[in-house]
């Protein structure tokens, strides 16, 4: 039987707005690797009773609880005192805390506020998750057939203890082996997907498979579970091929990060170089792919071109082309791709014109209006794409994806 968990963060700055609940999602994907089902995300304020609250309602109709915040050494950080009181379990001090925090706050040069004491404290006979970003430790324990694990609020914290701690605590609640594996999709959005794929998602037991949807793409998320890693691969493969079977050709990559890095890796197989001339993004395709480690070895630079100056003084558009058809169009997202290929040495080149708004241009184009160029040793493509009158960020991004996919495509 799989476990059930509710998500219950603590914290007025989230029910305020001030900060995102970025700890839910950060666990919810982690917990879906697990193969957990998330049923749940509760958020409450720095309030006790509302918090012993939302634990009792928890403790009736999940058997995982985890919380996020409120371990600090503040006098609004009341989880565990809370949890004790509901749990009915004694906060007590843990003297192996106390002798790491005034260790910690020596080596740091800093005094130890006697406030600071009481993250020594933690539910009796618990599970202690150490902090390896921070000074509030976590724990765990099981009470009335309810595990109950406490996290720190900081994503960084949080994350990190994940993985050092709590993953393993909540990994060895079941004695199967789970194992996933996520395709990730461009150009299918998340309903289209849903028709596809519907029927053979319904009759899935073993694996399952879960779609997502994230801005601008969708992922399918493929999980088995089994006595054993080999056992589950062994289930994973004839589904993932079904799959791939329906939807392959939008499929960019299966266990990977993203469209720019799958690009990179294709690139520095075949030894071959790029570099990327944009207007409306703005530098966007080079900020993305500068953020892979590792880029320099394919990616040999990108120009700016946001004035037709640039586009002619320094990637070679030539004037008469910008006059006759104007920056955004074919014609000059196909020398801004040739003329940036030429200009850096690279193999292939990718540009980007276009129009992300608030308002349209003197020669009548519409917002969401963009033209993608993708040199290659063997000719030159534009594709003309028309994203509607959206946010800018939003044509900027999706220009990026679309630019992106192209190449991906092309080297594939």
């Amino acid at each position: 039987m799989a476990h059930r968990a509710e998500l219950i963060a603590v914290g007025t700055e989230i029910l305020l707005g001030s900060i995102a609940n970025t700890d839910a999602q950060i666990l919810s994907e982690k917990l879906a690797e697990l193969g957990i089902d998330v049923l749940y995300h509760t958020v409450v304020g720095d309030n006790p009773k509302r918090l012993r609250e939302a634990l009792e309602l928890a403790r009736t109709r999940v058997d995982v609880i985890i919380t996020t915040g409120g371990l600090g050494p503040t006098y609004d950080d009341l989880t565990k005192q809370t949890i004790c009181e509901t749990f009915g379990r004694k906060n007590v001090l843990h003297p192996e805390l106390e002798t790491w925090l005034r260790e910690l706050f020596a080596q740091r040069g800093r005094p130890m506020t006697e406030n600071n004491l009481q993250q020594a404290y933690l539910p009796e006979n618990c599970t202690i998750f150490h902090n390896h970003n921070g000074t509030a430790p976590g724990c765990a324990f099981c009470e009335g057939g309810v595990h109950v694990l406490m996290l720190p609020g900081p994503p960084h914290e949080c994350a990190l203890m994940f993985e050092t701690g709590a993953g393993d605590y909540l990994r060895a609640l079941s004695r199967d082996v789970i194992v996933s594996h996520t395709l990730r999709i461009y150009g299918k959005g998340e309903s289209e997907m849903e028709m596809l794929l519907r029927d053979r998602i319904e009759k899935m037991t073993n694996p399952t498979v879960a779609p997502y949807a994230k801005p601008d793409e969708c992922m399918l998320r493929v999980t088995a579970k089994a006595e054993s890693r080999e056992e589950a691969e062994k289930l994973l493969k004839p589904a993932v091929d079904e799959l791939m079977a329906v939807v392959g050709e939008w499929v960019y990559g299966v266990d990977v990060d993203n469209l720019e890095s799958v690009c990179l890796d294709l690139l520095k197989r075949r030894g071959a170089t790029l570099a990327a001339a944009e207007s409306c993004t703005g530098g966007l395709i080079a900020k993305r792919l500068t953020d892979v480690p590792g880029a320099s070895a394919a990616f040999r630079g990108g120009v700016v071109s946001y004035t037709n100056y640039v586009k002619n003084h320094v990637i070679n558009v030539p004037q008469a082309v910008l006059d006759e058809y104007g920056a955004v169009s074919e014609q000059t997202a196909r020398a801004m791709a040739e003329g940036v290929k030429t200009v850096t040495g690279a193999d292939y080149a990718l540009s980007v014109t276009g129009l992300a708004g608030p308002d349209g241009d003197d020669r009548g184009n519409p917002v969401g209006l963009v033209y993608i160029g993708l040199a290659t040793p063997e000719g030159t493509t534009v594709k003309e794409c028309r994203f509607g009158k959206r946010t800018r960020e939003h044509i900027r991004q999706q220009s990026a994806n679309t630019a992106f996919d192209m190449l991906r495509r092309a080297l594939q």
